[in-house]
């Protein structure tokens, strides 16, 4: 057991789940019935990559809300002979068509944030074959057999996806009726614990398993279900679909321009993952076509303070901390992109010590981003949700409330006048807009694999279902932006800037945690608080995810319509009157979230040098779960 660090607040002697230890195999994930998944492989002599293929598909079925087959993801991991850690790149590019003049020629000033038109090309069910044919054991079928099994015989629905229906029924019965005739069954909002199926998706997974008919190995065969899936019936299905117009969150209706050859053209990859040292730990990172660095930029600005002003339940502790991520995410806005990015100067010591300098005693309620010399950058629109409302961000209506709070389970009272900005489970619009997306899984195995995986995208949510597939495209695209010369500017062709961050911890150079969160912009603020309650707290995996969670809205968000609230800070209201009353003083705009309403967080743990392992995840919710022995 960790031993606490007296210069934090204790943790809590009474976490809401046990930290998970054992010695064969650990796994966590956002759903339990994924962790059950996975770790049911692990018992059948599966390896952690063949656990979290299968558990990741099982997310496909059971959080659709957050995740489906038309989206993308990103994975760091290592394997038992080479712990360098690398990165999995499930995250689909921007189709040939994706041009910012089309979409201005479509009367439109920013990629839409629900419709065809913000789809880039899948790339989770590529990049996950491509895991399983390179590092795990299993076939294919044996693989996909929990997944098409939920799919095709049901599983019991989770409140979540109810509320996600219930946000979006107008918009499905009136707009999307082939996503009516899969969500709303009988015309009607499935209720918590019904038996949803989706045979279309299930027969997807078995043609793709058909694919493999007759070929000569095990890789064959995942390379053929790969061929089948860009290529094939897949791609020409998207292809026949997107040319109808439909409604996107803009109001207004519009075809998609992703085409058979977009998805042709992809196949997932591999890179070194990005590092950075922080006391006496590597943290791995992807590249910063994704957020990532910017969680290693912060840590690398906290780590020569003292240990007082890490603790993310004081007053000065959430103030610094989240001072210091303000000034990484104003640099991810300026610099982070699929091109040519300063990471080398932006993780320097120099950059670093002279941005620490910028760290008051009272919020900032300004974006300021650093200075690279020979770098220069345009700055996309700074808007607050006012100004966004004001200047029509939705062409012929105003933004009006940018998010819808859904009652939480138990919680009958209607939504307050002034809807919280809650992350850790999606605010969907009625448009389909969604903040706060994603779900995520971890798993590492007694030979020592272990991998942290962010699948998201492709939400039921996100456009309409493509009826032959049972289920929809993603959204990513609206991470870009239309305007030239932006670090992130739509270019066909290019990753957006996504907001899917797992991390790896390393000690030593040997992997020692994989954890992750969905959140979209919050996912790296919440993993933070986590790893430092847990490598400088000294708190257990469990007692860090189970802590009071805060996050910073001072920096304009990835989700359409790209606001931000400066100065602005969330925080649950167990951090304490008087924390919060502190922080309202310092000049942070607080918004109160309720007592358990941040971060999904999950993590498996390993120790080298005795072999055990452990696995922690999140109670908020009441849906994640961690299981091993």
């Amino acid at each position: 057991m960790p031993t606490p660090n007296p210069a934090f607040v204790p943790p809590t002697a009474h976490p809401t789940r046990p930290d998970v230890r054992g010695t064969f195999g650990t796994a966590a994930s956002t759903h339990w019935i994924a962790t059950a998944t996975a770790q049911s492989v692990l018992e059948r002599g599966g390896n952690a990559f063949d656990a979290a293929v299968a558990g990741a598909f099982v997310l496909h079925v059971v959080e659709p809300h957050l995740n489906g087959p038309g989206g993308d993801l990103t994975a760091v991991f290592a394997t038992a002979n080479d712990p360098r850690p690398t990165v999995l790149v499930g995250q689909g590019p921007a189709p040939a068509g994706a041009t910012p003049e089309h979409y201005r020629s479509e009367g439109l000033d920013m990629v839409p944030g629900s419709g065809a038109l913000a789809a880039t090309v899948p790339g989770a069910v590529d990049a996950w074959l491509l895991l399983l044919r390179d590092h795990g054991t299993w076939e294919l079928a044996d693989v996909l057999e929990p997944a098409i099994g939920y799919a095709r015989d049901g599983h019991p629905v989770a409140p979540a996806v109810v509320r996600t229906i219930t946000a979006v029924q107008g918009l499905f019965e009136e707009h999307w009726p082939t996503s009516a005739a899969q969500w709303l069954p009988g015309g009607a909002v499935p209720v918590p614990g019904d038996l949803v199926r989706n045979e279309a998706l299930a027969s997807v997974f078995d043609r793709l398993v058909a694919a493999g008919t007759g070929a000569g190995s095990r890789t064959a065969r995942i390379d053929a279900a790969r061929t089948e899936w860009a290529e094939g019936f897949v791609a020409e299905a998207v292809d026949r679909f997107v040319r109808q117009p439909h409604r996107h969150s803009s109001g207004t209706d519009h075809a998609g321009v992703i085409r058979a050859s977009d998805l042709a053209a992809f196949r997932a990859t591999y890179e070194p993952a990005t590092t950075a040292e922080f006391r006496g730990c590597t943290i791995a990172k992807t590249g910063p076509w994704g957020q990532g660095p910017a969680l290693l930029q912060t840590l690398r600005l906290l780590e020569p303070l003292d240990d007082a002003l890490l603790d993310p339940s004081t007053e000065v502790g959430v103030h610094t901390i989240v001072e210091a991520q303000k000034l990484a995410l104003a640099d991810r806005e300026a610099f982070y992109g699929d091109g040519d990015v300063p990471l080398d100067v932006l993780l320097s010591d120099a950059y670093t010590d002279e941005r620490r300098t910028l760290i008051g005693e009272r919020a900032s309620a300004e974006l300021r981003p650093g200075t690279v010399r020979g770098v220069t950058y345009a700055m996309p629109p700074v808007r607050t949700a006012h100004e966004a409302e004001r200047a029509g961000a939705v062409r012929g209506q105003g933004l009006g409330e940018p998010t819808v709070q859904i009652p939480r389970d138990g919680d009958s009272s209607a939504a307050p006048a002034a809807p919280v900005e809650d992350r850790g489970e999606p605010f969907v619009a009625p448009t389909g807009e969604t903040r706060g997306d994603t779900c995520h899984i971890d798993v590492v195995d007694r030979w020592g694999n272990i991998v942290s995986a962010t699948p998201s995208g492709g939400w039921l949510q996100s456009s309409p279902t493509i009826p032959e597939l049972g289920f929809c495209l993603g959204t990513r695209l609206q991470m870009t932006w239309l305007e030239e010369g932006t670090a992130s500017t739509l270019r066909p062709g290019e990753r957006p800037r996504t907001t899917l961050t797992p991390t790896l911890v390393l000690r030593d150079g040997v992997p020692v945690a994989a954890l992750g969160s969905p959140g979209g912009d919050q996912q790296d603020q919440w993993q933070l608080l986590f790893l430092l309650r847990w490598i400088v707290g000294g708190y257990s995996p469990q007692q860090a995810i189970d802590a009071p969670a805060v996050h910073t809205t001072s920096f304009p968000g990835s989700f359409w319509p790209r606001t931000w609230e400066p100065a602005g800070l969330v925080v649950e209201d167990r951090l304490g009157d008087e924390v919060i009353a502190g922080l309202e003083a310092r000049g942070h705009v607080v918004t109160r979230a309720g007592d358990w309403s941040l971060g999904r967080l999950s993590c498996v743990t390993r120790d080298p040098e005795s072999g055990v392992l452990g696995a922690a995840a999140n109670s908020r919710g009441a849906q994640g779960y961690a299981a091993g022995r």
